[in-house]
C-alpha cells in the first residue's frame, strides 16, 4: 500500500508550465467532485468517484483511500448481503459531501452508495474511519444516491455552547427519501447514532409526491442562522427560480424556516434563473462604500447564475448584501403574520405560499410576531415560500465560456473575484463600481471549474478543481511583469509598482510603500514621469543644468542615491523642494545632417546592486547655426522660423542664439526676427514651365537694400544650370534653359539665388511639366489643364509654342478597340464598356452610342477621358447582333468586324444539387443555355430572397447558397441586369446536421488520430473538415465563434455512410493547449462544436518518450519495452503503431509508463542505411502515435558467434611477431643513417637561419607600410545592386547544373507557336492546383519518397516552387511552416541539434529562398553599403600586389592556402589609356609591371568603366591591347612568338616582358571576334592546363610547386620542396598584414547584419519567434539547440552565402582570388555564430588564429542580437501576411512564372504514377478530385487525347 502510494504521488503531483506560469497539480484517474482544506495545516481533502484523497499544501499525494466500487442496488437496503439483495452489482461510489468539523479533527464523508450513508473519518488520516453504522435503516440515510442531483452540507454548534451537528439539503431523486432538509447529530446522543436526525421533526420534506429535482448549491452560516441556496422549477410558472432559505441553527422544529427569490436581473429585465456556486465574505472597503453603501457593509453574497437564451447559455455574477436579504426576509415574514388576510398579493399575483406551491394562511398575528419570535413559532405559518425576493444586477455577464465557479478574495480594500469557467480556465476580475475582468489563467484542460474553489489558509494560493484535475494556482504573479508600465496597466489589484526597489510586487512586499506614491497603483496605470524640465530646451552654446518636476510627486531622501545619467555624464542627482537637478552633460551628441537639434536622454536611477530605473525624460538640445540649413534655399526665413530663440545676424549671414544685443551689431539693427524682415525672393511667373523650351520668369524681392549693386546669380544642382538675374525697375527675371524630357509629367525645378555665393532666401518653386507624358491621343492631349497650353500637333502633343505647324483644333475620329461584355439579354439594362482612343475630352463631347443598331444610354459618371466610355443597353423584341458605334463631335468611330455584340436570351434548364443545408455553403450549379450573357457583375442569383453568391459565370452558372431564412422550398431566380429575370426551378433549405456521438473524444497536440463521428443530416453536406480554433484575442472579452482563428485543418478521412463520418484530428501546436483551443466539424457553411452535452473533444500534450541508453537496445529476448509518460492520454495499442526499421512491432501492452511489442524474429533493415558506418545500419526503434514519431535509438539483435582459438592463433599471433622483429631490424638501421645526416642538416639550417632573418625582417618593412594604407579610394558612382528578378535568379539558380543557361534565368520555353496557349492554359491549371494545399503536401512528399530524387534536386525543385508561388506568399509561408513542424518533429524525436544543419529537403531549402525574399529590401538598403565596400576594399588589396594567374595565388590575401609563396619582385606603374573610337581624355590607370596583359586589361575596364555594371561592361576578351613607344604599335598579348620560354614551359607575357614604363600610353579598342571564349575564365585553372600538351605549359610569377627541375635527382628534389614550405610559412605576416588593413571594413560588415537596435527585418523576428515558440512546445530547455536553429536559419543559410558570393546581390565579377579571402571572412561569420569554443594550438588553421582575438567579440555581438530579437515586439501573423502580400504585389509580375511552372510539371511528368497513386489512395484528394485535375493538366500539357 505504501509503495502504491509513493508511486501515485510521484505521478500525479505534476507541474505544469505555461509561458510563466508554473502550478502545482494533482491528476487522478477518477473524476472528482469535492474539494476541501483545513486551513490550520494547510491539508487537502479531495473527494472523488471511488477514491478520498489527502494532500498536501503542495498537492502531493498522502494518502489515497478506495470506496468504491461496492455491491449495491437502489433497490436494497444497507448492509447488502447476497440473500436480500441477489441483484447486488458494483456499484461507484460519488463522493457527495466532505466537510472538515475542525474542532473535533475529523471529516464527514457522504458517498452515493447504500442509500447515501455517511461516515466520520480522521483528518490525520482520511482513510482511518472514526464512525461507520450501516444497520440504522432510513434515519441514517443523508446523501442523495443519484449521482445527478447535488447534496450540500454544513457543520456548526447548534447553539453557542450545544452539540455539533450536520444541516443538509439535498433534492428529491426517485430513489431517495423525500428529505430535503435536515439536522443531524454527529455524535452519539441517548439512543441515537451519528448522523441520524435531532429529533423527527428536525426535517423539512417535500410535499409533492412527484419527484423534486431541486438542485442545491451551497449551505453556509452567519450569527444564529444556517442559509441553504437552491434552484428548482416553479411549479406555476414551469421557469428555473433560485431561493435562498434561512433556519434558526437551534430550531430543530423548523418553525423558522422560510425561503424566498434570489434574482440575478439585467437592465432589459432577463433574469439569470439558475445558480450555479455562491462564495460569502466581507468585501473591501471600496465596494461597500460604493455599491453597498446604503446596506451600511458586512457579509456580501457573491453568486454564479445563469440563463439558457436561443439555445445558448449565458452567464453573470451578482452581489447581494446578507443585511439586505436578513431585512427582505424579516419583512417578508412581518408581511405574511400581520396581513389582514390569508392572502397576500402584489402586482396582483399571491406571494407566499409553502415550499413547492402548496397554499399557505397569513395574516391574523399581531404587527410585532415577527420581531417576537425571530426564530418562529407553532402558532405561526410555517415553512414559509415568499416571491418576492431580493433582486441585484449583474456586474460581470460572459455569452461564451460561461463561469461555473466563484471564489472572492480582498487586497487593500479592493475586492477581487476568481471564476471558473466551462471550459476550464480561471478569470480574475476586479469587482467594483465598474466591474472587469482583467486577466485569464489557462489550464492543461478543457473540463469546468467545478463548485467549490478554496484558498489557502494565507489566501496567496487559491485551489481549482475540474474533472479530473487539482490545481494550485498563486492569486497574484506580479513578478511577470517586467516593468513599471506592464505593472500598473495591467490593474491587478494585487500588482503595484515598488519604486525603490524596481519591481512589481504585492503592497506588503514593498519596503516603503507606507509612503505616498512609493507604490504605484491607480486605475489611471501611472508610474513615475518626469512631467516638465527647466529650462525647457538649450543651446549647445550655452551649456547648463537642468531641473526636472515629477509625478506623481515622491519623496525621497539623499541615501537613496538617485543618480541622473545624463548624456554619457553620470552624477548624483540634486534633491531640493521636489525636484531633481541634473547637470548638464560634458558634451552633446553631433546634430545629423538635415536637423538643428538632439535629443539627448535623461535617466534617472537608484545606484544599487543593480540599478534600479527610476523615470527618464528626452531633453532637448538645438543648435541654431544648424537651422539656417533646414530649407535649402531659405537660410534666413528657416533660421527665424525655427521652435527655437534664434535670429537671423545679417552682418554675418549666420544663424544665431537670440540675443538683445548679439555679436558684432548694434541693438535693432543687423538682426532679423521676423520671417517678412528677411532678404527673399517670391511669386514666380510662369510658375510652372514646359521641358525642352526655353523660359524666361520674373518674380518679385523685398529686403534687398543692403545688397545694391551687388549680382545675383539663381540656379539648380540638381539640374546643373546656372543663371544671372536680372533687374528691371524692381521686377526681376531669369532665364531657365531647355531641360530634357523627363519620364514624368511634373518635376519640381526649386531656384536658389546667390550674392557672393551665398544664398538669399528663393521661393522660386517652379513645376517643369511634359505635355506628351500620359497623353498618348489627341483627346487626352486636349483634356489638359489650360495652363499647360498643351496642343496636338504632327500626332504629338507638344506646348504650345514648340509646335511648328498649325496646331489640330479637333481631334480624329474614334476608334474602339474593345469592349466587354460581349453579350445581353433581349431586355438590355446591362452596363456596356466600350474602351479606345480619342473617345472625347468631356462627357458632352459623347452624343450617339449604339449597339447593334440599339441606342445605349450613356452614363456619364463612369466616363474617362478618351479611353473608356460606359452605357446601359437598350432592348431589342428578338436576337441580333452588330457592332458598336459611337459618335463623338460629330465624328463616328466603330468597333471592328471581328468583334460582335450579341442579344441573346439566357434559358437555365435545371440545376443541382436541388437541396441544401439551411447554414448555407452549398455548391449550386445551373445549367442551361447562353446562361453566359452579360457579365459576372450584371448577374444574380437568388434562392428566395437570400441571395446565392456567384463564383463561376461561364456556360454553367456555380454559386454558394447564404444561411436560409427557414427550412422548406424556395424558388431560384437568375436576374440579369435590372429587367431580366429567370425562373430556374426550386431549392430547398434542410435541416442543419446534428452531432449525435463521438469517439474518442481526445487527442494528442500532434493530431492524427482517427475521430469517429455519428449523427444525422450528412448527407446534404459537400465539404466536410475538422478545425482546430482559438477565439480571437479579444477572448478575454468573450469574443463570437465568427472571430475565432484558425490554427490547423483536416479535411474528411472517410465518410463510411450517410450518418458516419471518420476524421483525422488536426495537429495543433502545443503552445495554444494553454489557450482556449475550439473544435468543431465544418459542413458546407455549418460549424457544430466537436461536443455532446457534458462530453467535449479535447487536446492534450504529446507524451514523452526516454530514448535508449546509449542509443541501442539489445534485443535478447521477443519483447522490446519503450518507456515514457503519459503514453495512453488519447492513444490506444490498437491505434498505436511501432517499428523495428522496416518490420512491424506488434504493440501488446501499452500503460502510462510502458509500450511493449513483439519485434520481428530476424533482424529488419533498417529505413535509412549507411554504406561506411556498420553500426549505423542496425535498425530504428520508431514509435508513431498519429502523425508524430519518436525515433527511440536502434535494435541489435543477438551476437555472432566467437571465433574459435585454434584459429585466432596462426592467424594473427605468427604475422604480428613478424612485423615486431621486422621493425626493430629497420629502427637500427635508420637511426645509424639518421646520425650521418644530422651534420649535412645542421649546416644547411644555418644557411636557412640567415636567410629567414632577411626575409622576416622585408615582410615586418611590408607590414608596417600596409597598415598604414588607406582605402580611401573606394567611392564609387553609388552601389550596383541587382534587381530583384537577377537577384533570385542568382541565388535561386545559379547554383543548378546549368548555370547561367538555366531555363529559369533565360526564360526561353521551347514550345511550338501554335501549341503556346494550350500550354499556358494548362500551366495556369496546374498553378491552381498548386495552390491547393492537399495537392501539393502530397506531391512534394511523393517526390520526396522517390528514391531517385537526388538532393541537387530537391534543391532545384524548392527554387522552382519558391517562383511559382511567388504571388501568394503567405501561402508559400504556410506550406513551409508545415512541412517544417513535420521536419521538427523528426528532429526532436532524433538529435534537434542536426535540424537545418544541411539542404537535404525541400522545405530547407525553401527556407533558404524565404530569407532571400523577405531580405532582399533590407540588403539592398541597410547591410548592402557595409558588403559592398568590404567586397572592394578585398579587391583593392588584392589588386595592389602580385596575382599568379595560373596558381591563382596572391601576395596580399587573408587566406593562407591562396598565398603567393615567393618574393616576387614588382614595380607599381601608371599606365595612361586611349578607349579607341571613344574621343575622350586619356584614364591613368595604376597596374603592375609584373601584370599579365589579361590582367592589366581587366585593371583598365575596372577604371575606365568604373561608373558602369559589371554586366554592361566589354568583356575583356572582346578588348585588344595596343602600344606605340615610338613609329611601331605593339599588340600586347599573355602569350605569342615573343614568349619566354623555358623547356617546355611557356611563361605568360606581362609588362615587364614588353619593357612597357611608367606613364606609358596604351590604346585600348573593340576587336570582331572574340579571341577566347568567356567559359574558358571560369574553368580552374589547373583543370584547364592539365588538358594542353606538354609544349603548351604555362606559368606566371613562380613554378607549379609539384614540378621540379629534370636535372634534379629525386632525393634532392624532396629536400628542396621542404625547404620552400618551411621558407613559405614566412609569408603568413602579409596575413595579419592584409587583415589589419581590412579590419574596419569587417567590423562594419558584421555589425550591420548583427545589430538589433537598428531596423530587423521583420522576417527574421517572425521566424526566430516561431523557433522560439517551437523549442517550448517541444520543452527544448537547452539554449545551445535553440541558438544553433537560429544560426542554421538565418547566419549560416543566408549571410554566409551572400558573402561568399557577393554577385548575387551585386552587379560584380568576384575573381578567385578575392573570393579566397571572402571564404575566410566567411568562415570567421560561422564562427562567431557557433557556441562551440575552438581551443587554439600551433596545430590549428592560420586562417583560425587570424581572427583569434577578433572571435569572443563577434560572439557576443550574435548573442546580444539573438538577445535583442527575442525581446522585440512580436510580429504578428497578420502583419508578417501583410509584409509578404507587399512582396508578391511588387516583384511577382518580374518573376518567370510560366518557366517555373513548366519546369515543375517536369517533375509531375517524371514521377506521373506515383504521384497519381498518392493522390488516389488519400480520402482529401479524392473528395476534390485532385487524380482527376491532375490527369486532365496532363493530357492538356501533352497533347494527349483523354476520356476523362
Amino acid at each position: 500500500m505504501a509503495a502504491w502510494i509513493h508511486t501515485v504521488s510521484i505521478l500525479s503531483c505534476i507541474i505544469f508550465v505555461s509561458n510563466a506560469e508554473v502550478f502545482n497539480s494533482f491528476s487522478s484517474d477518477n473524476e472528482l467532485n469535492h474539494l476541501t482544506v483545513n486551513k490550520n495545516t494547510g491539508t487537502v481533502y479531495v473527494g472523488a468517484i471511488n477514491r478520498l484523497y489527502q494532500l498536501s499544501e503542495a498537492l502531493q499525494l498522502q494518502i489515497n483511500d478506495t470506496t468504491g466500487p461496492r455491491l449495491d442496488k437502489i433497490t436494497c437496503t444497507p448492509p447488502i448481503d447476497a440473500i436480500q439483495c441477489p441483484n447486488a452489482i458494483l456499484t461507484p461510489n460519488y463522493n457527495k459531501l466532505l466537510l472538515l468539523d475542525v474542532p473535533n479533527e475529523r471529516i464527514v464523508v457522504c458517498g452515493s452508495i447504500f442509500k447515501g450513508i455517511c461516515s466520520l473519518r480522521s483528518m490525520d488520516n482520511i482513510s482511518k474511519v472514526i464512525s461507520y453504522d450501516d444497520s440504522r435503516g432510513e434515519k441514517s440515510f443523508v446523501a442523495s444516491i443519484s449521482e445527478k442531483i447535488t447534496t450540500v452540507g454544513l457543520v456548526a454548534n447548534m447553539s453557542e455552547n450545544g452539540p455539533r451537528v450536520l444541516f443538509v439539503g439535498k433534492g428529491n431523486g426517485q430513489h431517495d427519501n423525500g428529505i430535503i432538509i435536515s439536522t443531524r447529530i454527529l455524535d452519539e446522543h441517548d439512543d441515537k447514532g451519528p448522523f441520524e436526525t435531532f429529533m423527527d421533526s428536525a426535517t423539512f420534506k417535500s410535499v409533492s409526491i412527484s419527484i423534486n429535482v431541486q438542485q442545491f448549491v451551497t449551505a453556509f452560516e452567519d450569527d444564529n442562522f444556517v442559509y441553504f441556496i437552491s434552484t428548482r422549477v416553479d411549479k406555476n410558472s414551469n421557469e428555473n427560480i433560485t431561493l435562498i432559505s434561512r433556519l434558526c441553527k437551534n430550531d430543530f422544529n423548523y418553525y423558522s424556516y422560510i425561503e424566498m427569490d434570489l434574482q440575478c436581473k439585467d437592465k432589459e429585465g432577463v433574469i439569470y434563473n439558475v445558480c450555479h456556486s455562491v462564495f460569502i465574505t466581507t468585501p473591501g472597503e471600496e465596494l461597500a462604500q460604493s455599491v453597498f453603501k446604503p446596506s451600511g457593509g458586512g457579509k456580501v453574497l457573491f453568486g454564479v447564475f445563469s440563463k439558457v437564451i436561443q439555445d445558448k447559455e449565458k452567464t453573470a455574477l451578482c452581489m447581494f448584501s446578507l443585511k439586505d436579504i436578513n431585512a427582505k426576509l424579516e419583512e417578508n415574514r412581518n408581511v405574511c403574520y400581520s396581513s389582514k388576510s390569508e392572502h397576500v398579493y402584489k402586482d396582483g399575483k399571491k406571494i407566499f405560499f409553502k415550499p413547492f406551491g402548496a397554499e399557505i394562511k397569513c395574516g391574523g398575528r399581531s404587527e410585532n410576531s415577527a420581531a417576537t419570535y425571530p426564530c418562529g413559532s407553532e402558532h405561526l405559518p410555517y415553512p414559509l415560500e415568499c416571491r418576492d425576493g431580493v433582486v441585484a444586477e449583474p456586474v460581470l455577464v460572459r455569452e461564451n465560456n460561461p463561469y461555473t465557479s466563484v471564489a472572492v478574495s480582498v487586497e487593500n480594500e479592493h475586492t477581487i473575484g476568481f471564476l471558473g469557467t466551462a471550459e476550464g480556465k480561471l478569470v480574475k476580475a476586479f469587482l467594483g463600481e465598474q466591474s472587469r475582468e482583467y486577466r485569464t489563467v489557462s489550464f492543461d484542460t478543457n473540463s469546468a471549474v467545478k463548485n467549490g474553489i478554496a484558498f489557502d489558509a494565507s489566501e496567496e494560493n487559491i485551489y481549482v478543481m475540474t474533472k479530473k484535475k487539482v490545481y494550485r494556482v498563486p492569486v497574484q504573479d506580479c513578478h511577470r511583469y517586467s516593468d513599471c508600465n506592464e505593472c500598473v496597466q495591467a490593474k491587478d489589484p494585487y500588482c503595484g509598482w515598488c519604486v525603490l526597489e524596481g519591481k512589481c510586487s504585492r503592497k506588503a512586499d514593498c519596503a516603503r510603500a507606507a509612503e505616498p506614491n512609493h507604490w504605484l497603483w491607480s486605475r489611471a496605470g501611472l508610474c513615475m514621469k518626469v512631467e516638465s524640465a527647466s529650462p525647457q530646451n538649450m543651446s549647445v552654446v550655452a551649456l547648463d543644468k537642468v531641473i526636472l518636476s515629477v509625478v506623481p510627486s515622491i519623496t525621497l531622501q539623499d541615501e537613496d542615491q538617485l543618480m541622473c545619467e545624463f548624456g554619457g555624464t553620470t552624477n548624483a542627482a540634486v534633491l531640493k523642494d521636489g525636484t531633481i537637478s541634473c547637470p548638464h552633460p560634458e558634451a552633446t551628441p553631433a546634430i545629423e545632417k538635415g536637423y538643428d537639434n538632439v535629443n539627448v536622454t535623461i535617466n534617472l536611477y537608484f545606484k544599487k546592486d543593480e540599478p534600479v530605473f527610476f523615470a527618464n525624460y528626452s531633453y532637448p538640445f538645438y543648435n541654431c547655426e544648424k537651422a539656417m540649413y533646414l530649407s535649402e534655399n531659405l537660410p534666413c526665413i528657416s533660421c527665424v522660423n525655427s521652435q527655437w530663440e534664434c535670429q537671423w545676424n545679417v552682418n554675418s549671414h549666420t544663424c544665431v542664439d537670440y540675443s538683445p544685443t548679439g555679436p558684432d551689431m548694434v541693438v535693432g539693427e543687423g538682426v532679423i526676427t521676423m520671417e517678412d524682415d528677411c532678404p527673399q525672393f517670391y511669386q514666380p511667373d510662369p510658375s510652372k514651365i514646359p521641358m525642352e523650351h526655353k523660359t524666361t520668369i520674373k518674380f518679385m524681392g523685398k529686403n534687398l537694400d543692403r545688397f545694391q549693386g551687388n549680382i545675383f546669380s539663381a540656379g539648380n544642382d540638381e539640374f546643373n544650370f546656372k543663371s544671372t538675374v536680372r533687374e528691371d525697375a524692381g521686377m526681376f527675371s531669369l532665364s531657365i534653359p531647355e531641360f530634357p524630357v523627363q519620364d514624368k509629367e511634373i518635376v519640381p525645378l526649386d531656384i536658389y539665388i546667390k550674392v557672393n555665393e551665398k544664398k538669399i532666401d528663393s521661393k522660386l518653386n517652379v513645376n517643369l511639366y511634359n505635355c506628351f507624358f500620359g497623353r498618348s491621343d489627341c483627346s487626352l492631349c486636349l483634356a489638359a489643364e489650360p495652363e499647360y497650353m498643351c496642343v496636338w500637333c504632327n500626332n504629338k502633343c507638344v506646348y504650345r509654342d514648340m509646335c511648328k505647324e498649325t496646331p489640330a483644333s479637333e481631334c480624329p475620329a474614334p476608334v474602339i478597340t474593345d469592349f466587354e461584355p460581349k453579350s445581353a439579354p433581349l431586355k438590355g439594362s446591362i452596363f456596356l464598356t466600350i474602351m479606345g482612343s480619342n473617345l472625347g475630352v468631356r462627357p458632352e463631347d459623347v452624343e450617339e452610342i449604339k449597339v447593334a443598331d440599339v441606342p445605349c444610354r450613356f452614363v456619364k459618371e463612369l466616363y474617362s477621358v478618351s479611353t473608356r466610355v460606359v452605357c446601359i443597353v437598350g432592348s431589342v423584341p428578338e436576337p441580333t447582333s452588330g457592332n458598336i458605334q459611337i459618335q463623338i463631335k460629330e465624328k463616328h468611330g466603330a468597333s471592328p468586324d471581328v468583334l460582335t455584340f450579341i442579344y441573346q436570351d439566357p434559358e437555365p434548364t435545371d440545376i443541382k444539387p436541388t437541396e441544401g443545408l439551411l447554414a448555407g455553403g452549398t455548391y449550386i450549379t445551373i445549367t442551361g443555355f447562353h446562361l453566359m450573357t452579360g457579365s459576372k457583375h450584371d448577374i444574380r442569383v437568388m434562392l428566395g430572397d437570400v441571395a446565392c453568391n456567384v463564383i463561376t459565370f461561364g456556360e454553367e452558372i456555380v454559386c454558394v447558397s447564404e444561411p436560409g431564412v427557414k427550412e422548406g422550398d424556395v424558388k431560384v431566380k437568375l436576374f440579369y441586369g435590372n429587367d431580366t429575370e429567370k425562373g430556374a426551378g426550386k431549392f430547398s433549405y434542410k435541416p442543419n446536421p446534428v452531432i449525435l456521438q463521438f469517439i474518442p473524444d481526445k487527442s494528442f497536440a500532434s493530431g492524427g488520430r482517427n475521430i469517429t463521428i455519428s449523427g444525422s443530416g450528412f448527407n446534404l453536406v459537400q465539404n466536410f473538415s475538422m478545425i482546430a480554433k482559438l477565439p480571437s484575442r479579444r477572448e478575454k472579452r468573450q469574443a463570437s465563434g465568427s472571430e475565432s482563428r484558425y490554427i490547423r485543418q483536416e479535411d474528411i478521412l472517410e465518410k463510411v455512410s450517410d450518418t458516419v463520418l471518420i476524421f483525422s484530428s488536426p495537429s495543433v501546436p502545443e503552445n495554444y493547449l494553454n489557450s482556449e483551443v475550439i473544435t468543431v466539424i465544418k459542413m458546407d457553411r455549418f460549424e457544430s462544436p466537436l461536443q455532446t452535452g457534458e462530453l467535449s473533444f479535447n487536446y492534450v500534450p504529446d507524451p514523452t518518450f526516454e530514448n535508449f541508453t546509449d542509443g541501442i537496445k539489445k534485443q535478447v529476448n521477443n519483447l522490446i519495452n519503450a518507456k515514457g509518460t503519459d503514453l495512453n492520454a488519447a492513444m490506444t495499442k490498437e491505434e498505436a503503431k511501432a517499428f523495428v526499421g522496416e518490420g512491424l512491432c506488434v504493440i501488446t501492452t501499452l500503460t502510462s509508463t510502458d509500450l511493449y511489442c513483439v519485434p520481428p524474429e530476424e533482424q529488419p533493415q533498417p529505413r535509412r542505411r549507411h554504406k561506411r558506418d556498420t553500426t549505423n545500419n542496425l535498425p530504428e526503434f520508431i514509435v508513431k502515435f498519429g502523425k508524430r514519431e519518436w525515433i527511440l535509438g536502434k535494435v541489435e539483435y543477438g551476437q555472432s558467434a566467437a571465433i574459435p582459438l585454434h584459429i585466432i592463433i596462426p592467424v594473427v599471433l605468427i604475422p604480428m611477431i613478424l612485423i615486431i622483429a621486422i621493425s626493430i631490424y629497420c629502427y637500427r638501421r635508420k637511426s645509424q643513417q639518421a646520425e650521418r645526416e644530422y651534420e649535412k642538416v645542421k649546416l644547411q639550417l644555418e644557411g636557412l637561419e640567415e636567410s629567414v632573418r632577411e626575409r622576416c625582417k622585408k615582410e615586418f618593412t611590408d607590414l608596417m607600410i600596409e597598415m598604414e594604407d588607406h582605402t580611401s579610394d573606394l567611392n564609387e558612382a553609388g552601389i550596383p545592386v541587382l534587381g530583384y528578378k537577377t537577384y533570385t535568379d542568382r541565388v535561386f539558380f545559379l547554383p543548378s547544373k546549368d548555370g547561367e543557361k538555366d531555363v529559369m534565368i533565360t526564360g526561353m520555353l521551347d514550345i511550338p507557336e501554335a501549341r503556346r496557349q494550350t500550354v499556358e492554359q494548362a500551366l495556369n491549371q496546374f498553378s491552381n492546383l498548386l495552390n491547393s494545399k492537399s495537392f501539393l503536401i502530397i506531391f512534394i512528399h511523393t517526390l520526396e519518397s522517390q528514391k531517385d530524387f537526388s538532393a541537387r534536386e530537391k534543391l532545384y525543385f524548392a527554387s522552382l516552387l519558391t517562383v511559382a508561388l511567388h504571388g501568394k506568399l503567405e501561402y508559400y509561408t504556410d506550406i513551409m511552416r508545415t512541412l517544417f513542424l513535420e521536419l521538427m518533429e523528426q528532429y526532436v524525436a532524433k538529435n534537434p541539434k542536426l535540424m537545418l544543419r544541411r539542404s537535404e529537403t525541400v522545405v530547407e531549402r525553401m527556407l533558404s529562398n524565404w530569407m532571400s525574399i523577405c531580405l532582399y529590401q533590407y540588403l539592398k538598403d541597410t547591410a548592402g553599403e557595409p558588403l559592398y565596400k568590404l567586397f572592394k576594399a578585398i579587391k583593392h588589396q588584392v589588386e595592389k600586389g602580385p596575382v599568379d594567374a595560373v596558381q591563382m595565388k596572391a601576395k596580399y590575401t587573408l587566406n593562407d592556402t591562396g598565398l603567393l609563396g615567393d618574393d616576387v619582385e614588382y614595380t607599381q606603374l601608371t599606365v595612361n589609356v586611349i578607349v579607341h573610337d571613344e574621343g575622350a581624355e586619356p584614364v591613368p590607370v595604376k597596374v603592375l609591371n609584373c601584370d599579365t596583359i589579361t590582367q592589366v586589361k581587366e585593371k583598365i575596364v575596372d577604371q575606365v568603366y568604373k561608373n558602369i555594371p559589371y554586366s554592361q561592361r566589354p568583356k575583356v576578351d572582346s578588348l585588344a591591347l595596343e602600344w606605340r613607344p615610338g613609329s611601331t604599335a605593339q599588340i600586347l598579348s599573355d602569350l605569342d612568338l615573343t614568349s619566354q620560354k623555358e623547356g617546355r614551359w611557356k611563361r605568360i607575357n606581362t609588362l615587364m616582358h614588353y619593357n612597357v614604363r611608367d606613364n606609358a600610353t596604351l590604346i585600348l579598342s573593340r576587336v570582331g571576334i572574340s579571341q577566347q571564349q568567356e567559359e574558358n575564365h571560369q574553368d580552374i585553372p589547373g583543370e584547364r592546363h592539365a588538358l594542353l600538351d606538354d609544349e603548351n605549359k604555362t606559368w606566371h610569377l613562380v613554378h607549379p610547386a609539384d614540378e621540379v627541375d629534370e636535372g634534379k635527382s629525386k632525393k634532392g628534389s624532396i629536400k628542396e620542396k621542404e625547404r620552400t614550405k618551411a621558407i613559405t610559412e614566412i609569408y603568413l605576416t602579409r596575413l595579419l598584414s592584409v587583415k589589419g588593413t581590412l579590419q574596419q571594413f569587417v567590423d562594419n560588415f558584421f555589425h550591420s547584419v548583427l545589430n538589433s537596435n537598428q531596423v530587423v527585418p521583420p522576417a527574421v523576428k517572425y521566424f526566430f519567434d516561431f523557433l522560439d515558440e517551437q523549442a517550448e512546445k517541444y520543452d527544448i530547455k537547452d539554449e545551445d539547440t535553440v541558438h544553433i536553429w537560429k544560426t542554421n536559419s538565418l547566419s549560416l543559410r543566408f549571410w554566409v552565402n551572400i558573402l561568399k558570393n557577393p554577385h548575387f546581390i551585386f552587379d560584380v565579377h568576384v575573381h578567385q582570388v578575392v573570393d579566397a579571402s571572402l571564404s575566410v571572412i566567411a568562415q570567421t561569420f560561422m564562427d562567431a555564430c557557433s557556441r562551440t569554443e575552438h581551443k587554439l594550438s600551433r596545430e590549428s588553421p592560420s586562417n583560425k588564429l587570424l581572427y583569434a582575438k577578433e572571435i569572443s567579440t563577434y560572439k557576443k555581438m550574435v548573442e546580444d542580437y539573438y538577445k535583442g530579437i527575442r525581446q522585440m515586439v512580436q510580429v504578428s501573423d497578420q502583419d508578417m501576411n501583410t509584409h509578404l502580400a507587399e512582396i508578391s504585389r511588387a516583384h511577382t509580375e518580374s518573376l518567370n512564372t510560366l518557366v517555373a511552372l513548366h519546369q515543375l510539371y517536369q517533375y509531375t511528368n517524371k514521377y506521373y504514377d506515383a504521384i497519381i497513386n498518392a493522390l488516389e489512395e488519400d480520402p482529401g484528394a479524392q473528395r476534390m478530385q485532385l487524380a482527376f485535375r491532375l490527369q486532365q493538366i496532363a493530357a492538356a500539357l501533352e497533347n494527349k487525347v483523354t476520356d476523362l
